[in-house]
């Protein structure tokens, strides 16, 4: 048995935190992958809540999502806008009791997608201050970074920094990354002590 990959850690981190019934959100919405994660690991009774910036990809989440059997996933609110504004759309009775925060940044990996539209440095950051600030004691935030294309590398290193200036008495961060290649994608984990 290998590694796991990055996707598949980061969802190894959150499947021992998010239960039936919870709240969660996935950041970036893309091709609907970690939404239907999310809105499995949640079931029936939970809700989900996902961001994406491009109409594209929310189409390719519905289209995902409508292929699952009906009465096993979680409530699922797709929203047409930047992961920055997600305190803006989450109701405020959901504040401080969201299980799990997922960001794949990067570019929408549809096949005809446009590669220059981008996750932007200045907007994650202010979605990751939302999504701890949103999360339960114990909830988590996980963020796939991908250093290898344009733009990518600097908001990886600005998410790292941020991630490690966060203070220990509140949040634990650790870092799952292939040491040989910088240009690899990894992933950081984020989670709320208090």
């Amino acid at each position: 048995m290998g590694f796991l990959s990055v996707l598949s850690f980061a969802q190894k981190q959150i499947e021992g935190r998010l239960h039936p019934g919870d709240l969660a959100v996935d950041a970036t919405v893309g091709t609907g992958a970690d939404t239907l994660f999310l809105a499995k690991a949640a079931g029936p009774k939970g809700s989900v809540f996902g961001f994406d910036v491009q109409a594209e990809a929310l189409r390719l989440a519905e289209e995902r999502l409508s292929r699952e059997p009906a009465g096993i996933l979680a409530s699922v609110s797709l929203f047409l806008a930047s992961h920055a504004l997600m305190k803006e759309y989450i109701p405020p009775e959901f504040r401080g009791r969201i299980g799990a925060v997922m960001f794949n940044l990067g570019y929408l990996p549809a096949a005809d997608a446009d590669k220059r539209i981008i996750t932007t440095t200045d907007s994650t950051l202010e979605a990751l201050e939302a999504a701890i600030a949103l999360l339960r004691p114990k909830g988590i935030v996980t963020a796939v970074l991908y250093p290898g294309h344009d733009g990518g590398a600097a908001e990886a290193e600005a998410v790292e920094a941020w991630a490690s200036r966060l203070p220990q008495e509140a949040c634990q961060a650790v870092m799952y990354r292939q040491l040989q290649r910088s240009d690899a994608p990894y992933v950081i984990a984020i989670e709320k002590k208090r």
